[in-house]
C-alpha cells in the first residue's frame, strides 16, 4: 500500500500546515466566523430550511408508523430499513464522493430526496399508504443519503477551507439540530391541523432552498486525485488509512457502538409519548424538539471551542451528559422532567458528534476526505439499524423504560473506555 498523505486540503489541492497537535488553535474571528464565506452562507440557509423539513418529515412518519401499526417493533423496522443501505454501499459511496465533483453530487441527491417526499405525501393523501410502502420509501432514502451524508460532509471543506472547518462543522451541528428543534415541533402542530400527509409534502418543498443555494455558488474546480485508478484500490487506500491512524479508529468504534444501541433510544419516543407520558402527536414533536434546543445550544459552545484540548473536554463532556440524561429520561413518568432531561441529552449528543467529526476531518486529506468520511458514516450511522431492531425488540420484550435505561448504561461505558484512549486523540492523529 502506497504511504498516504494526510496533510489536509485547500481548495486548489494546495497542502496547508496543521496547528501543534494537542494545544493548536484555529484563526478565531467569533463563533459565526465561517459564515464570512458566500458560499457557506448561501448553504447554511439553504441546509437549514431542508433540514427543518426533513426532521418534520421523521417525526410524521414515525406517528404514522405507530398509527398503521401500533407497534414498537414496527418503529424498529422502518429506522432498520432506513439505515441498512449504508452497511451494504456507504463504503463504496465514498469512493464515489472522491470520484465526482461534489456538488454536483449533492444537487442530484437532494432531488432524489425531495421526489420521495412527494411520493409519501400522494400516498398518504389518497389514503393508500401501507407500512409497506413506508418501509420502502425509507430504504430508498437510505440509500441516497449514503451517497448525500458523506458528500455534504466532504464538501464543508471546499465552501469555506481549512482555516474554518471545525467552525462551519460546529455550524453545522447548530443548522441540523435548530432544524431538528424547528421541525418536530411543527409536524406535530401540522398533525394535528392538517394531517401528516401535509408534513411530507411541506418537506418535499424544502428541498427547493438547497437545490437553490447549490446552484449560485462559485466553487472552484477540485482537481481530483486518482480518477483512473479502480474503484477497489481507491476503497482499500481509504480503510488503510483509518485502520492505521489507531486515535481516529478508536473514535469511530466508540461512535460504532454509542449510535449502534446508546442513542436508538430515540426508536422508543413515539411510544414513550404515548404510552407513559399518555400525550399525543404534540407532546412526541415537543419531546423531539426540546432535544434540538438542547443540541443548538451544545453547538454554540462548540462554535466558539478553537482548541484541540478544548475540542476533546467537548468529546467526554458529552458522552456523560448523553448518558445520563438517556438514564433519567428512561426513569421519567413526568413531562416536565422528560422535557428536562431531552434538553440534557441534546447539549451532550451534540457536543459528543460534533468534536468527534471535527477531530476525524481536522487531519485527513481532501483527497481522501470522502472514503473517511464514509467509513466514519458507517461507524455513526450505519450501526443504528441492528441498534434500531435491538431496541425495537427489547421495547416490546422488556418495556421501554427498562430499554432507555439498559441504552444510557451503554452510552456511560463508553464513556469510562474512552477516557483510557483520550490522551492519543486529537494528538497522535497528527500528521508526521
Amino acid at each position: 500500500m502506497p504511504d498516504i498523505d494526510t496533510a489536509p486540503a485547500t481548495e486548489n489541492g494546495d497542502r496547508v500546515t496543521l496547528p501543534p497537535p494537542g494545544e493548536g488553535t484555529m484563526p478565531s474571528r467569533g463563533a459565526f466566523r465561517a459564515l464570512r464565506h458566500r458560499n457557506y452562507r448561501l448553504y447554511f440557509f439553504g441546509q437549514l430550511t431542508s433540514l427543518a423539513g426533513t426532521w418534520m418529515q421523521s417525526a410524521a412518519q414515525a406517528w404514522l408508523v405507530l398509527k398503521l401499526t401500533d407497534s414498537s417493533t414496527m418503529l424498529g423496522v422502518v429506522s432498520f430499513a432506513q439505515f441498512t443501505p449504508i452497511l451494504l454501499v456507504g463504503l463504496f459511496a465514498g469512493v464515489v464522493v472522491d470520484r465526482l465533483d461534489r456538488r454536483r453530487l449533492i444537487i442530484a441527491t437532494q432531488i432524489l430526496l425531495m421526489l420521495s417526499a412527494f411520493a409519501l405525501a400522494a400516498l398518504t393523501w389518497s389514503g393508500a399508504v401501507r407500512v409497506e410502502y413506508v418501509i420502502i420509501l425509507a430504504a430508498f432514502n437510505g440509500t441516497v443519503s449514503s451517497f448525500d451524508m458523506p458528500g455534504r460532509q466532504s464538501f464543508v471543506v471546499e465552501m469555506v477551507g481549512y482555516e474554518d472547518l471545525a467552525n462551519a462543522i460546529a455550524l453545522n451541528s447548530m443548522m441540523f439540530n435548530s432544524a431538528r428543534m424547528l421541525g418536530p415541533a411543527a409536524a406535530g402542530l401540522l398533525i394535528a391541523w392538517l394531517g401528516i400527509g401535509t408534513c411530507f409534502f411541506l418537506n418535499g418543498v424544502s428541498f427547493l432552498a438547497v437545490i437553490w443555494s447549490l446552484t449560485q455558488m462559485e466553487i472552484p474546480a477540485r482537481v481530483i486525485a486518482g480518477a483512473g485508478t479502480r474503484m477497489y484500490h481507491q476503497l482499500r487506500e481509504g480503510l488503510a488509512y483509518v485502520w492505521s491512524n489507531r486515535p481516529i479508529f478508536y473514535q469511530m468504534a466508540l461512535a460504532a457502538v454509542t449510535n449502534g444501541l446508546g442513542y436508538t433510544y430515540l426508536v422508543l419516543v413515539p411510544l414513550f409519548a404515548r404510552n407513559v407520558l399518555h400525550g399525543d402527536a404534540r407532546t412526541y414533536g415537543f419531546l423531539v424538539a426540546i432535544q434540538g434546543l438542547g443540541s443548538v445550544v451544545g453547538a454554540a459552545t462548540l462554535a466558539s471551542r478553537v482548541t484541540t484540548r478544548g475540542i476533546r473536554n467537548n468529546l467526554v463532556a458529552g458522552l456523560f451528559l448523553s448518558a445520563a440524561g438517556i438514564v433519567v429520561f428512561g426513569l421519567s413518568r413526568s413531562i416536565a422532567l422528560s422535557m428536562a432531561a431531552q434538553f440534557v441529552i441534546g447539549v451532550g449528543l451534540t457536543n459528543f458528534r460534533a468534536s468527534n467529526n471535527t477531530l476525524v476531518q481536522m487531519f485527513v486529506s481532501n483527497d481522501l476526505r470522502g472514503r473517511v468520511m464514509s467509513t466514519y458514516q458507517l461507524a455513526t450511522v450505519g450501526m443504528a439499524p441492528i441498534g434500531a431492531l435491538e431496541v425495537g425488540y427489547m421495547g416490546s420484550h422488556l418495556g421501554p423504560m427498562q430499554t432507555v435505561v439498559i441504552c444510557g448504561a451503554v452510552t456511560m461505558i463508553s464513556g469510562i473506555v474512552l477516557l483510557t484512549r483520550l490522551k492519543s486523540i486529537g494528538k497522535d492523529a497528527a500528521p508526521s
